[in-house]
């Protein structure tokens, strides 16, 4: 499946749920980022801070359009096949920040999420990771047509997981991330480049763009 010249025409978009500076998850999606390059994909690394925008406002929207930083963030999305999101956990669910660019982003049309493959990974202190905040994430991610990959990767107690050279301290760990990555990308390359295998399944029915909208179940 694996072609390294073909998959040199790909482009992955990843994305720091967070706007901290000194952020496990920046670290997490620099890690990612590092490992997709590896693989011979692009890799288009930016935070949530880059795209500023204020809380998500109909009146706002109605008034002014959508903000630059909502337009911005629309056009990474768009200029890749694919992206991932690495996202904190707050309060057993997703950063309020992170789910307000994904409202703003989705006013946009055409709708950038629909049919995107994405890849959502987590790095939290506390012992259990970050799975809680990343089953939230996939809701609004879902409804809106993206293609959320089923394995998803949770770092725990990540203010102690990486080393010197921004891999993981544990070694088991870092494989599985490196193969849940290339797993991935092994998707992304046959959705983009093996047209036969395409399959719509999105259910965003807010977008009359492109063809009409399958079941799920078809």
């Amino acid at each position: 499946m694996t072609h390294p010249d073909r998959r040199s025409a790909l482009r992955l978009f990843v994305l720091s749920g967070s706007s901290r500076a000194g952020s496990v998850n920046a670290r997490l999606a620099a890690l990612v980022a590092a490992l997709v390059t590896r693989a011979g994909v692009t890799a288009d690394l930016a935070r949530l801070r880059d795209f500023p925008m204020p809380t998500y406002d109909g009146d706002h929207e109605a008034a002014d359009g959508p903000p630059e930083g909502a337009a911005e963030l629309r056009d990474r999305i768009e200029a890749a096949q694919a992206l991932v999101i690495a996202s904190p956990e707050y309060n057993a669910s997703m950063p309020g920040a992170l789910k307000n660019a994904v409202d703003w982003v989705s006013r946009f049309r055409p709708q950038p999420f629909k049919d995107k493959q994405a890849l959502l990974v987590s790095a939290s202190p506390s012992t259990v990771g970050g799975n809680r905040g990343l089953w939230s994430l996939r809701v609004p991610l879902e409804h809106l047509g993206t293609r959320v990959y089923p394995d998803m990767f949770s770092l725990a107690q990540a203010h102690q997981g990486f080393d010197e050279d921004g891999g993981l301290k544990d070694r088991d760990l870092q494989a599985r991330l490196s193969d849940t990555v290339d797993s991935f990308l092994d998707l992304v390359e046959a959705d983009t480049l093996y047209p036969c295998l395409q399959h719509r399944w999105y259910e965003f029915l807010g977008d009359r763009t492109s063809a009409p909208v399958t079941q799920r179940a078809e």
